[in-house]
């Protein structure tokens, strides 16, 4: 191997040779790899969307991060740090609140996460079967109540289990110990479309080879499903699960329809939205606050960004995503 590199001529020097017994070959050196260049025009398309999205998405949040730390004080306003929200955590009436809020809030989420999720999963497991007919049929009267206006479910459902007017004895809106499950039965039966789409469209997008393997190895169709297709679909289950969080945690106006400001009764199915509404806009003989309003909203994003955290962090990273 010496002798042959001494045997380079000089002009040929920095270029790589191979040896196969007794011939050489001499390929020139990999080129360094060129530098992409940033696709300028791509600005174009995003500034707009970015544009509009700073207006109305992050300069409120920021700002209301900001108001949050101050006071009204002779007519203005005065920084205080965190001592709004010292106050709202320590004061008796307004910790009471608060803390009854964020429960009803985590109630009314279980409720969507543990009924909404599994029934969404379940109907398009069978409007994915492929002996189902009139397929589109169901996928529209199924979605149709997510393209209604909550006010008009909300003064429907109330005819529907009125017990004057509707099928119930049982006024389940009047009673303390079931208004918020009630509500929230009600949200899930408008929303239920959407996790079935979602779940939907991954579940026709498995390729027929799978389930027809697990089929030739004498799996049924309860099988086929748990050890085939529902691995595949967890990556959407968590998807699926932040998005209910995320949209629980910001609920306001059904409650507000059905039940007012006051989300009665007795504050039973209070949450986050309403609390926050009555807090800065005050209600009744309640006097509104824009800085603790913000210091509301601020507890509620807090809230909304613990659990997208906690699904990043994990869930996220410990699914295993796969190329379908």
């Amino acid at each position: 191997m010496s002798r042959l590199r001494d045997s380079v001529p000089p002009d040929e020097v920095g270029t790589t040779t191979v040896a196969t017994g007794a011939d050489a070959v001499a390929t020139p050196p990999a080129a360094p790899p060129r530098r992409r260049r940033f696709r300028t025009h791509l600005l174009v398309f995003i500034a707009p969307a970015a544009a509009i999205y700073t207006v109305f998405m992050v300069y409120p949040l920021l700002d209301s991060l900001r108001l949050s730390m101050f006071a009204p004080s002779d007519g203005g306003q005065v920084f205080v740090g965190f001592d709004n929200f010292v106050h709202l955590l320590t004061d008796d009436l307004l910790a009471s609140a608060f803390w009854n809020a964020v429960w009803n809030n985590l109630v009314f989420f279980a409720v969507h996460f543990f009924v909404q999720n599994p029934i969404g999963l379940l109907l398009a497991a069978l409007l994915a079967g492929p002996a189902l007919k009139g397929r589109a049929t169901y996928q529209a009267l199924l979605f149709i109540p997510t393209t209604l206006s909550v006010v008009i479910v909300g003064f429907i459902w109330q005819l529907i289990i009125s017990p004057i007017w509707g099928f119930v004895d049982t006024p389940l809106l009047g009673q303390s110990s079931t208004a918020l499950v009630t509500l929230a039965l009600m949200s899930v039966w408008q929303y239920i479309g959407i996790p079935m789409i979602l779940f939907y469209a991954v579940l026709i997008s498995i390729p027929d080879e799978l389930t027809e393997a697990a089929r030739v190895d004498g799996a049924g169709g309860w099988s086929t499903f748990w050890r085939v297709k529902f691995p595949l679909l967890l990556p959407t289950v968590g998807v699926v699960s932040v998005v209910t969080y995320v949209a629980n945690m910001n609920a306001f106006d059904l409650i507000y329809t059905v039940k007012g400001a006051l989300a009665g009764p007795d504050f039973a199915s209070d949450i986050m939205g309403t609390f926050f509404f009555r807090t800065f806009f005050g209600f009744q003989l309640q006097e509104g606050s824009s800085t603790m309003g913000a210091t509301v909203a601020t507890m509620m994003f807090l809230l909304i960004l613990a659990g997208v955290l906690l699904y990043f962090y994990g869930w996220q990273r410990r699914v295993e995503s796969y190329q379908l």
